[in-house]
């Protein structure tokens, strides 16, 4: 199984180096869909073969030298934590490529589809490392390598004040990362190596109270940066706004999840001691962050608002990942479990999310959603039911109905913040779950909101433009997995709470 997680990495890498061949733009598009649906074959492979019955071990390890000087090591593996994170990435890789075959984003001086398809294999080669390396190194390598390919895809491919939001998207992201290498050298330097699993069975030991603080703190700050935490999330809605919709669909579905990973992989078994001092301030910016998204999303969605649905729905990942915070700051079992399972949950639904909201910007030539309405409402149900019918349940999903993957994340992240760990202050925690329970009826309104200007509405009414094209065949294809998995992990949340509950405990008792 270690080849199976080696071919992972290296066949994206091989396919974006392919595209600086002179190959036509067809075949170009045509090699990412191959390549990203192998990567995903390889991932399915992957959790065929995990052993379920110990999900809490690494399995499908690589361990050799890499620099020896530095005493960094080629080290791969995966457990219940990583593994649904490594599906997720190449479902969504997948999704976007056979989507970009037929919605290729074009502009003024926009390089053809081999700079594009390159790209974005290339992005995907990161995403899938920084969720299989267990190398503080390799892992910040990892880290930076998602933030070249983005920028481009922003920058080049967007629209609107495209290099503006890419460049405050980098410089956000650089200067976190930055920040973050601090801590990841100061742990690397005190304890003698930056082999993860050998820090996380230590749990601390070896480094004093104060490296433990100070290197929680640098960790936090950078990872944070990416969550994104509020108010570290300014750089979120813009460049959601301005990427082009494969863009906004891998940025919400994994580029986001890599800073959460980050903290339950690195913070809580390495430095537990000063995770432990700053999780109280961690479930209150997560609380005021899932309010502050929730208020925000009301706001753009109120009639004569000039709301952007791309905004809007960036500003609820700052709400939806408040609660996957307010889960791993708990310190417990139950939060965390909660944050990895509305991690998934988020991708799916999110992914979704952005596709339907790209999908009637390409109809009508806007996201505005004043303009959408119009004095009715855009009439989804009368002029494209599919979509319409696809972008409500997107909402519902999004706002936690039971039965849905939504619901199961957001559940068990409040209940860890009402009985959080030995040490924690629990009225304060108790006030953040009362925040965040209030956080869920905002997100009710606000998506309910959206739905009744965006489905309902007077089909008779004119509208923005003529002959709108209901779900198209490749849409069908991009999307329909996408809503298969939220109605099953809503159905079924053993199946991945199964996974990460073992490797979870291991991981808070020094494992």
């Amino acid at each position: 199984m270690n080849a199976v997680l080696i071919a992972l990495l290296v066949l994206p890498l091989l396919g974006a180096a392919l595209t600086l061949a002179p190959i036509a733009d067809r075949l170009a598009l045509r090699l990412g869909v191959a390549v990203t649906g192998a990567a995903l074959a390889l991932s399915v492979a992957l959790a065929a073969g995990f052993d379920h019955d110990h999900p809490s071990r690494m399995q499908a390890v690589t361990d050799v030298a890499w620099i020896p000087a530095l005493n960094v090591r080629l080290h791969l593996g995966v457990d219940g934590i990583s593994l649904p994170l490594l599906v997720l990435t190449a479902l969504l890789s997948l999704l976007c490529a056979v989507y970009s075959t037929k919605r290729l984003p074009s502009g003024e001086g926009v390089p053809g589809a081999r700079a594009f398809t390159g790209l974005l294999l290339l992005l995907e080669v990161g995403m899938l490392a920084t969720f299989a390396v267990l190398d503080l190194v390799l892992f910040f390598v990892a880290f930076e390598i998602v933030l070249i390919p983005m920028y481009f895809l922003i920058a080049r491919w967007g629209s609107g004040a495209k290099v503006f939001a890419a460049n405050r998207f980098i410089l956000y992201t650089l200067l976190g990362s930055a920040v973050m290498l601090l801590g990841f050298l100061l742990i690397g330097l005190n304890a003698g190596t930056f082999d993860m699993t050998r820090l996380a069975e230590a749990h601390g030991s070896g480094l004093s109270h104060t490296t433990q603080v100070i290197a929680a703190l640098a960790i936090l700050v950078g990872l944070a940066v990416k969550a994104p935490a509020w108010p570290l999330h300014s750089w979120l809605p813009d460049a959601h706004t301005a990427a082009p919709t494969v863009g906004s669909v891998l940025l919400a579905g994994v580029l986001l999840k890599m800073g959460t990973y980050g903290l339950v992989r690195v913070l809580l078994p390495i430095v537990p001691d000063g995770t432990a001092t700053f999780a109280p301030y961690l479930g209150a910016l997560a609380a005021v962050g899932i309010l502050y998204g929730s208020l925000a999303c009301l706001a753009l969605a109120r009639p004569g608002a000039k709301g952007d649905l791309k905004r809007l729905i960036a500003y609820s990942s700052v709400g939806h990942m408040g609660f996957v915070l307010l889960g791993i700051a708990s310190l417990t079992p139950t939060g965390v479990n909660g944050a990895l399972f509305a991690n998934i949950a988020h991708g799916l639904i999110t992914g979704l999310l952005f596709f339907l909201v790209g999908a009637v910007k390409d109809r009508y030539g806007t996201a505005d959603l004043d303009t959408l309405a119009g004095t009715t409402g855009a009439a989804l149900y009368g002029r494209a039911p599919r979509i319409g019918a696809l972008l409500a349940f997107a909402a519902v999903a999004s706002l936690g109905l039971p039965g849905l993957a939504g619901f199961w994340g957001e559940l068990l992240a409040m209940y860890g913040a009402f009985d959080p760990a030995a040490g924690l202050s629990r009225p304060a925690f108790v006030t953040y779950m009362v925040m965040a329970g209030l956080g869920t009826l905002l997100t009710a309104g606000y998506l309910l909101l959206v739905v009744k200007r965006v489905c309902m509405g007077d089909p008779k009414q004119p509208a923005p433009v003529a002959g709108l094209s209901d779900l198209k065949a490749y849409e069908a294809v991009s999307w329909t997995p996408l809503v298969a998995l939220t109605v099953v992990a809503g159905l079924w949340p053993a199946l991945l709470l199964s996974l990460s509950d073992p490797a979870v405990k291991h991981l808070l008792g020094g494992g």
